[in-house]
């Protein structure tokens, strides 16, 4: 009888509601702290787009915006490479306005670049890419955890999750 192989998924996706909750927990700041009482800052989530709108009156009140959502998105455990900030821009009122997107599954070279430093570890696993996620077997648990704990030590630019061990 063949042994059943045992897998799990390479993924870099943040949880939405998570995402959620600081942006909550970091409107609810904005209203409480002295320094944004009477500004026009602000910041909008929407979720089926993925994409975070910050608000700022000036670029000193838009950087400490963005620095209360990285803080709260850090205590809630969503990692900040899995945001992309775009350029600052100013808007009507002389207002700034910074877009965020979620980074949403793994980019193809960034896919093929951990595949190929899986493959280096010579372990008796198989790397495969599936859409924008990486699926990796092997009938030896050991081996799949001794990948999962390599890949936690290497700094890359995207934040990998790992999921659907079986």
């Amino acid at each position: 009888m063949a042994k059943e192989n045992s897998s799990f998924d390479i993924v870099a996706e943040a949880d939405l509601q998570e995402v959620d909750n600081a942006v909550n927990q970091t409107k609810k700041e904005i209203l409480q702290r002295y320094d944004f009482k009477g500004s026009k800052a602000s910041i909008e989530y929407n979720r089926t787009e993925k994409k975070i709108t910050l608000i700022g009156d000036d670029d000193f009140k838009l950087r400490a915006l963005k620095d209360i959502f990285a803080t709260r998105l850090a205590k809630r455990g969503v990692s900040i490479k899995l945001l992309i900030f775009k350029e600052p821009e100013k808007v009507l009122g002389g207002c700034f306005q910074q877009m965020v997107d979620l980074v949403s599954g793994i980019p193809r070279e960034k896919a093929k670049e951990i595949t190929g430093i899986i493959k280096k570890l010579g372990l008796k696993v198989q790397v495969q890419i599936e859409g924008e996620k990486i699926r990796v077997f092997s009938p030896k648990k050991d081996n799949l955890q001794f990948v999962i704990t390599h890949l936690r030590k290497i700094d890359f630019p995207i934040a990998l999750t790992f999921c659907n061990y079986r």
